[in-house]
């Protein structure tokens, strides 16, 4: 018979999983009543998610901490396999296929978990001076966030890389770098803007800009907005939602949830539901404030970066604000991969939290047995 350590729960982040429930059940709902059986796969993917946040909750985090190179590394590994062995969906070279069992892996999307790892544990290894990061370290990090950044970028996946790029560069603005830094970089990044534009840019993509500040919105976009306009203050019911139920709606499930929520449960529930996202959000802020330890203060901020990030993008992407990029709505589009990348993050956050103080717990180990 065992008990677990009442000083482990103590410093448990309860809010956190508290704010992710309502996340899960409602998206869990509303997929169901587009499409039972991804809803039943959504009820697998959190079930699994749940086995795999134990499983990382219970490891000693900071003593395996020189894993996380390794870690980064085989994942700019498995995105340079890709230009070898990926194969091609849509014009886009993004996944592995696994031997024998024939699943894909889209190794992308354990960049951002990997990225996330590298730099607190960088920065936790060498913390900012007073006034930032000098040139010589922020040249370093940047190293790790534009590296990722170019492979996923050549895939094509530009939405992923370039929300990729943002999280990394908003998490050393945060911890702090010499200003004088972000001054120059933000006037050579103006410079370079047409020539990126005219040079860089695959055709498919300057289509979208052009298609985003156009005075007509695209078919997605445009029926998007219709089943935003129409949800009203209170929404329809579920037979009523004629913009998903019809299918005009596009990828009702994922990339244009958001549009299905305000047509489903309107203004009142679509607000809900964004406050559920800023407090999250400011509670991770909160935490990363009030802890001097650089592992947890950067893993609490990339979580609310990329919380924030995703929402964002998501939110205006299906309002015509933002051109049409495959950026999921975090924990609440239809999706395992996107998924399971913020519950690791979490798992990893609540671990780094509740022991903080384990050289002082049980010598046992994480339990009391009696």
């Amino acid at each position: 018979m065992f008990n677990i350590d009442r000083r482990i729960l103590a410093q448990f982040d309860f809010i956190s999983l508290i704010l992710i429930l309502p996340l899960v059940i409602m998206s869990n709902w509303l997929v169901g009543e587009l499409v039972p059986a991804l809803a039943h796969k959504q009820i697998m993917y959190v079930v699994a998610s749940a086995g795999v946040f134990i499983a990382i909750f219970l490891l000693p985090i900071r003593r395996m901490s020189w894993i996380i190179p390794i870690f980064y590394w085989f994942s700019i590994t498995l995105l340079l396999s890709v230009k070898l062995i990926g194969y091609s969906r849509l014009g886009a070279k993004r996944w592995i296929e696994i031997p024998f069992i024939h699943l894909t892996l889209q190794p992308s999307e354990f960049m951002a978990s990997a990225l996330v790892f590298m730099l607190a544990y960088l920065i936790y290894k060498n913390p900012p001076p007073v006034g930032g990061y000098k040139l010589k370290e922020f040249v370093k990090l940047a190293f790790y966030i534009i590296l990722p950044f170019l492979l996923i970028a050549a895939e094509p996946d530009l939405g992923t890389a370039i929300v990729l790029f943002l999280i990394g560069f908003s998490i050393l603005f945060f911890i702090g770098v010499n200003w004088k830094i972000w001054t120059v970089l933000i006037i050579i990044s103006s410079l370079l803007l047409p020539l990126v534009y005219t040079k860089v840019l695959k055709d498919y993509q300057k289509q979208r800009l052009v298609s985003f500040i156009a005075k007509k919105p695209s078919y997605h976009v445009e029926q998007s907005i219709i089943a935003i306009g129409s949800g009203g203050w209170r929404g329809k019911t579920s037979i009523q939602a004629t913009q998903a139920q019809l299918k005009f709606l596009p990828i009702a499930t994922s990339d244009f949830i958001f549009a299905y929520v305000v047509e489903r449960v309107g203004f009142l529930g679509a607000s809900f539901l964004i406050g559920i996202y800023i407090l999250f959000v400011l509670h991770l802020f909160s935490v990363s404030l009030h802890y001097n330890d650089y592992f947890i203060k950067v893993v609490a901020i990339s979580i609310a970066f990329m919380l924030f990030i995703y929402m964002s993008i998501n939110i205006a992407m299906t309002m015509g604000f933002a051109p049409v990029v495959g950026v999921p709505l975090p924990m609440f589009s239809y999706g395992g991969s996107s998924y399971m990348t913020f519950i690791v993050l979490f798992a990893v956050f609540e671990n780094l939290l509740a022991f903080r103080f384990r050289d002082s717990y049980h010598q046992r180990g994480f339990f009391k047995f009696f």
